[in-house]
């Protein structure tokens, strides 16, 4: 086997990461901290105004590097909405509902084309196939998905309902608006912000604070870690199990399962850790995304602490318009299930996520229905330990369907759990994992005592050491190969 020395590796990585056809500005390559670097030294000589406008055409640059041919959707649904917002909030009853239809109906009509066109004429062909009609045209044209669609079209419905609630005053500057929708860190993967959280920092001076910034550096460091060192490896091993490569069976399933569970979590947390630094450098405050949801005692509990700019907008703009747990408790698991499903669906096109969606609304379902009928939570009844593992079964079985490529394949590797065919060339592996997922594990129980955003944050003496020591382990055993941030496919 060829041996691949540490210093090759970081020549690998930086070769990759620098190859000009590499058209994205990935968080994790040196081009995105080139960039992040001259927008942060222009950005903090400028007064605030032009700031924004600055950090408005920095945005669209930075969007424009991945597709520009979708730079005017994102401008158009920008447009409409800073003018329909108006209408909302000085138009009579009446109006101001036949507005906020419009909003909505025009922006789930861009995010279900472009999302969905393709998922649904695939699903009408193989529905046609099995009933034995061949003959149905193949569509002429594929659609492409808009970077980041489901981010800003979520942003962007947020802000709208929230002017209708009354909740929010429209923007009077456009400027501030579309660097609200556009805004470069969150920009492709979120974290969905609440307007009022961000629109407000817009509408105000921010000052450089080296306490902040120095926040923002060691979270950016922290990212890098959890993707390069954690993400991609384990990506790597999860690759092997649901490519094939290491056959069938209980102990290539839970290779599969565990390193992607490793995989998505690093990789996702990895980005907004990223995200989030680089708005602590810009002067933003974006909100926490992920609370070690690796500990949650309750699925309930791990949505709460699992990708919670989302769980917050379902929640806001969906459970509860649906009625929430106010009509009874049928009701209640009606509209949990109803979220769920859709929260799946707007992950991706594929049956596979319906599937992740339903598996989780039902399960939350079970939960509310026990802790209700017996009076007690489900970890008084079975104890933390007990409860932390059930959950992060459920959270495991789920995340098979999440990464499989198609349902026959998911329910495959679910099926193989019951076989425990023992292979030697399994055990290397197992180890890894188990190193990788450990190593995040002790990570997020020394953060969960204080509730820290990095490790050491209330000792910055050691910030310097800590941070040279991350970005060295990521240099010397990052993956052979960056994979892309799973969460900017969505």
């Amino acid at each position: 086997m060829l041996q691949v020395k540490s210093c090759d590796r970081v020549c690998i990585r930086l070769s990759r990461c620098l190859d000009p056809r590499r058209r994205h500005l990935l968080f994790d390559t040196p081009v995105y901290f080139l960039f992040l670097t001259l927008v942060v030294l222009v950005y903090w000589r400028l007064p605030w105004r032009k700031q924004n406008w600055m950090l408005l055409g920095a945005s669209y640059f930075f969007y424009g590097w991945w597709d520009w041919r979708f730079l005017a959707l994102m401008l158009l649904s920008t447009t409409l909405d800073y003018f329909i917002a108006f209408r909302i909030a000085d138009g009579d009853t009446k109006r101001r509902k036949t507005f906020l239809v419009i909003s909505l109906v025009l922006n789930f009509t861009f995010l279900g084309f472009f999302k969905y066109f393709n998922f649904f004429v695939d699903s009408l062909l193989a529905a046609a196939t099995t009933m034995g009609i061949h003959d149905l045209p193949a569509p002429l044209i594929r659609v492409l998905l808009p970077p980041g669609i489901s981010f800003y079209t979520f942003q962007e419905v947020a802000y709208i309902v929230d002017v209708y609630r009354g909740k929010q005053e429209p923007s009077r500057s456009f400027i501030d608006y579309a660097l609200f929708v556009s805004l470069f860190p969150h920009l492709i993967a979120g974290p969905i912000q609440p307007p009022r959280h961000l629109l407000g920092q817009v509408q105000r001076p921010r000052t450089f604070v080296p306490a902040q910034c120095f926040d923002g550096l060691m979270l950016i460091v922290f990212g890098l870690f959890r993707k390069c060192v954690i993400a991609d490896n384990c990506g790597t091993l999860a690759n092997l199990s649901f490519g094939g490569a290491l056959g069938h069976g209980f102990f290539p399933t839970l290779i599969g399962a565990v390193a992607f569970a490793f995989q998505i979590y690093g990789d996702f947390s990895g980005y907004t850790d990223l995200a989030r630094g680089s708005a602590k450098l810009l002067g933003f405050q974006f909100i926490v995304n992920f609370r070690r949801p690796y500990l949650a005692e309750t699925l309930q509990d791990f949505w709460r602490r699992w990708h919670i700019s989302l769980s917050n907008w379902l929640r806001d703009y969906l459970y509860i318009p649906l009625g929430g747990n106010r009509k009874g408790p049928v009701r209640t698991y009606v509209n949990l299930a109803i979220t769920m499903l859709l929260g799946g669906l707007w992950h991706g096109a594929n049956w596979t996520f319906v599937v992740w969606g339903g598996l989780h609304g039902f399960w939350l379902a079970l939960e509310r229905f026990f802790a209700e009928s017996l009076q007690r939570p489900i970890p008084a009844l079975l104890g933390l330990t007990a409860s932390r593992f059930l959950t992060l079964t459920v959270v495991g079985i789920g995340w098979i369907f999440f990464r499989a490529a198609t349902l026959p394949q998911a329910f495959g590797m679910i099926a193989d759990l019951g076989d425990f065919t023992w292979n030697h060339r399994f055990f290397p592996i197992l180890i890894t994992v188990a190193a990788l997922g450990s190593t995040v594990i002790a990570i997020d129980l020394a953060l969960e005592q204080n509730d820290d955003e990095y490790l050491f944050q209330r000792r910055p003496i050691f910030g310097p050491a800590v941070a040279a020591g991350l970005l060295l382990v990521t240099s010397l055993f990052g993956a052979l190969s960056s994979n892309a941030f799973i969460y900017f496919q969505f």
